[in-house]
């Protein structure tokens, strides 16, 4: 089916499977207009509400607050185009779902994440952070935690990460360390204050998979979400 960009009015498509997945959701922005809207949304919260500092940023996640809100940054015009430029590039990999990926350099060390959900190889959302101080795990659950909270929860939607760590918590463990008090034989659960609210998050949305995604090996939204993660560090 065809549609009308309400910004640029340039003509785009988006098939009618996609659409019945989807009732009620009528696209009316190409997806470059889409992704420049969203960062002008961002910029303009970025002014108005001041950003907080690092160390409260993270004392936020640990108060079991929104660490999404907390660390989010708007994505950059030459993000933008090299996001552009990437999708060229690739053109392999699933093309629908949710796509999430976090790192950073050293570990500790100033890491990102990002997260993006796509229907039919279109962006319908897209969100990233930074941190001046964090671990690869604390990026991936923040990612992980973005990429879900763009669902709702009766969709039926493949949520996908590269960390098997991540995939395999929420997967395999979190139940029985739910009820063993969130505890286990080997110690302290590390990270608990994200895990225990994204577990929440993930049972309320039953109809969505977490899966693992292997890393860098041309996928091409496994790629832009690392990217998004990284871009900051490169």
């Amino acid at each position: 089916m065809e549609f009308t960009c309400s910004v640029c009015g340039t003509k785009f498509t988006m098939p009618q499977s996609v659409l019945d997945q989807y009732p009620g959701w009528t696209p009316r922005k190409c997806r470059k207009c889409h992704d420049r809207s969203t960062t002008a949304e961002n910029a303009s919260e970025a002014k108005a509400t001041p950003r907080s500092q690092p160390a409260q940023a993270d004392s936020l996640a640990k108060d079991d607050r929104d660490p999404v809100a907390a660390t989010e940054v708007p994505i950059t015009a030459a993000l933008d185009s090299a996001l552009d430029r990437l999708l060229e590039r690739h053109t392999s990999g699933p093309d629908e779902g949710v796509f999430t990926d976090g790192g950073c350099s050293g570990n500790p060390g100033p890491g990102g994440w990002g997260a993006v959900l796509v229907r039919a190889g279109q962006v319908v959302d897209c969100k990233r952070g930074e941190h001046p101080d964090t671990t690869n795990n604390r990026m991936e659950l923040i990612a992980l935690m973005a990429g879900f909270g763009m669902i709702g929860p009766e969709d039926e939607v493949t949520v996908w990460s590269d960390s098997q760590l991540c995939v395999n918590t929420f997967n395999e463990w979190a139940a029985g360390w739910k009820k063993k008090g969130w505890r286990r034989k080997g110690g302290p659960i590390k990270n608990l204050d994200l895990i225990q609210p994204l577990y929440d998050l993930i049972q309320a949305r039953p109809r969505a998979r977490l899966r693992w995604i292997k890393a860098h090996d041309g996928s091409r939204w496994n790629e832009y979400v690392d990217l998004l993660a990284t871009a900051h560090l490169k």
